[in-house]
């Protein structure tokens, strides 16, 4: 369940916006279920979740499960969406300390919700930048490792990619008589360089569906492998994704629907950049996550909003100024967990009853870190609020594959409909090829 408050932003807009955007957004998300909008043909993210494939999540979860009883470190090659969703359901479900999530549970259903199979590998990226330093310590850092590979690419072509894969499969080959079972590949069906590859080498592969864009694809084997490979129930994340879906398409009102009519209003209120803010760090990968939806979605025809993301209260301390007090084109949007796992209490010293304790905190002592973590929630959101910032408040219950699933899935139908209330194509990015080409006529291409 995904509740959401947006009283703090209602004053920052016209009421004309608030009011009126009720027909357009409601013939947006219309035009998203019937596929009749601007880039429809890549409406596949929601095909998926129509018709759940259980074979194929069982075979990607016994795929999953042999990484796990014979790998140290899974290494995905990728760039964009073939890493990002899988970073950010990753590194939200994952303990800060590792030793936590190496414990085995014998027997264990593949499918049952926080059930470990066997040990835990690394899920490292490569080829998401064109840093050479990264690539030498990786390997450094990977020999006398049992190492798996999973290169994702729809083509295979992508520079920064390719070039960290022909690094990681020399090396692989060298070292690993089994390296063509080791090495995998989350490609194009039919077409590609990568596919090419993979058939002569014999690597076996998974499809990504060719109406599915690289940012709508964590729920795909592009990122469902990675995600089974770390230990996590693909199953409950993908059908958290279903009932969202479900949930969105049948329900009059929505607050899918009310957080996208609102963005939209505070966007035309010339409120052009948005921050994800959250409290919670595991949650700061899939910022990135956020980042890369809405900003290759919307930004285009000089249009959209910025999209970016702070982790409180750590950003409080450094961009916290900027936020009160700096120019009033930023809205926020708070990310938080109703259970945060934030019972641990605040000691008392024996000089608190006094009020004497050197560090002037006696009045937090007995009260949880979440008691402290939701004066620290609603202070900022009020102080951002009486500083000029229109602010909503997202909240999720938990921190589980279901209820990340159901984020996934709606913040992809907000941006659907956020583009079509732009008058933007939210499925393309041609914006992205301008640096590339640039790049490559500097290579020599």
């Amino acid at each position: 369940m995904i509740s959401l408050d947006l009283h703090r932003s209602d004053d920052f807009v016209a009421s004309h916006l608030r009011d009126g955007l009720e027909n357009r957004v409601k013939a947006a998300h219309r035009a998203i279920i019937n596929k009749t909008g601007a880039g429809s043909e890549w409406i596949g993210w929601r095909d998926v979740l129509a018709s759940p494939n259980d074979a194929l999540l069982e075979e990607i979860s016994l795929q999953g499960k042999e990484i796990r009883e014979r790998a140290d470190v899974l290494v995905c090659v990728g760039i964009g969406g073939s890493y990002l969703g899988a970073d950010a359901v990753i590194k939200a479900l994952s303990p800060y300390f590792r030793a936590a999530k190496d414990e085995v549970v014998e027997e264990a259903s593949l499918f049952e919700p926080g059930a470990s199979t066997g040990k835990t590998p690394e899920v490292l990226f490569a080829g998401h930048h064109l840093s050479g330093k990264y690539l030498t310590e990786l390997l450094d850092y990977l020999e006398g490792k049992s190492v798996y590979v999973n290169m994702i690419s729809k083509s295979g072509t992508t520079l920064e990619p390719g070039i960290a894969f022909r690094v990681i499969r020399d090396w692989m080959e060298v070292r690993f008589e089994d390296s063509s079972r080791r090495i995998m590949a989350t490609t194009d069906a039919e077409r590609g360089a990568l596919r090419a590859l993979a058939t002569e080498k014999g690597y076996r592969t998974h499809i990504i569906p060719d109406d599915v864009g690289g940012r709508f694809s964590v729920l795909t084997p592009v990122g469902l492998l990675p995600i089974a490979a770390a230990g996590f129930d693909i199953r409950s994340l993908f059908y958290g994704a279903v009932a969202m879906m479900k949930e969105i398409d049948t329900s009059e009102n929505h607050a899918a629907l009310d957080y996208a009519a609102r963005r939209y209003a505070l966007h035309e209120s010339g409120f052009t950049t948005e921050v994800l803010s959250v409290f919670e760090p595991s949650l700061s990968g899939f910022g990135g996550w956020w980042q890369q939806l809405f900003g290759e979605s919307e930004g285009k025809e000089h249009k959209g909003i910025f999209p970016t993301t702070c982790l409180f209260s750590t950003d409080l301390h450094s961009l916290g100024q900027y936020l009160q007090e700096g120019r009033r084109n930023v809205a926020e949007t708070f990310l938080t967990l109703g259970d945060d796992r934030g019972h641990i209490t605040v000691p008392e010293w024996d000089s608190d009853a006094d009020g004497s304790t050197a560090d002037g905190l006696s009045f937090v002592a007995g009260k949880t870190f979440s008691d402290v973590t939701q004066a620290a929630l609603h202070g900022t959101m009020d102080a951002h609020v009486q500083g000029g910032v229109p602010v909503q408040h997202l909240e999720i219950e938990r921190l589980d594959e279901n209820a990340l699933g159901g984020l996934i899935y709606f913040f992809e139908h907000v941006v659907a409909i956020g583009g079509y209330l732009l008058g933007v194509n939210p499925f393309d990015q041609p914006g992205v090829e301008a640096y590339k080409r640039a790049m490559y006529e500097r290579l020599g291409r």
